[in-house]
């Protein structure tokens, strides 16, 4: 059995998705669970992803398309792992500050975090604060994630997390990760943020640390 998952995580790495999907449908034929395939399968394969792209051993196209077979897998086993309660890692709300267009970091970020096992809600690109503070209130989050590429839209990640501070004590309710190429991590500290995350692998092992 754990030689099915090993190849899947092996298959999902190389980026073939039909494998994958017949691969998550032959383990639950086999009566895994869907827990057990989320985690032993597709996370696991996810997680070497990240650790090699943080290397350098991997580049955006592969992730993308390691991405992709992680995708194929979830669509098969999203639906049982609703039916069976399945908690997932937890809920993050994501989106680029308000004014900034930028999206590949962000959607790189997204396509980590699911593949971690996270519930992504991605509210796209040029989210003014009221926006995510909707989203906050409507999808109850463990954590936001904020970016921005530009340093004239960084101020947005202050304003985001002082409506949030304004919002009824929302604030308190969430962790908030920000990320970018201008952002650092004292530029975090700054604005109150609870973490800075450097790329992609990164937020997903920071999103990881502040979920303890």
């Amino acid at each position: 059995m754990p030689d099915l998952l090993q190849e899947m995580a092996q298959k999902l790495y190389q980026g073939d998705k039909e494998t994958v999907a017949g691969m998550v449908q032959q383990a639950l034929d086999q009566g895994m669970s869907p827990k057990e395939i989320l985690s032993g399968g597709l996370v696991a394969g996810m997680d070497q992803v990240g650790r090699d792209f943080r290397a350098d051993e991997l580049f955006i196209p592969e992730v993308l398309v390691a991405a992709q077979a992680m995708h194929a897998g979830m669509n098969v086993l999203r639906p049982l792992l609703a039916e069976t309660g399945v908690e997932m890692m937890g809920k993050y709300v994501i989106g680029t500050v308000k004014g900034d267009l930028h999206d590949i970091g962000k959607n790189l970020v997204k396509m980590m975090l699911e593949g971690a096992g996270f519930e992504v809600t991605d509210l796209g690109t040029d989210v003014a604060p009221e926006t995510f503070v909707e989203a906050v209130r409507e999808h109850k989050p463990h954590l936001v994630g904020m970016s921005a590429l530009l340093t004239t839209t960084m101020p947005g990640m202050k304003e985001t997390i002082e409506a949030l501070e304004e919002a009824g004590g929302l604030r308190s309710t969430v962790k908030v990760i920000v990320g970018g190429a201008p952002v650092t991590a004292a530029f975090a500290e700054e604005i109150g943020a609870d973490a800075y995350a450097s790329d992609a692998a990164s937020a997903v092992e920071v999103a990881r640390h502040l979920l303890g």
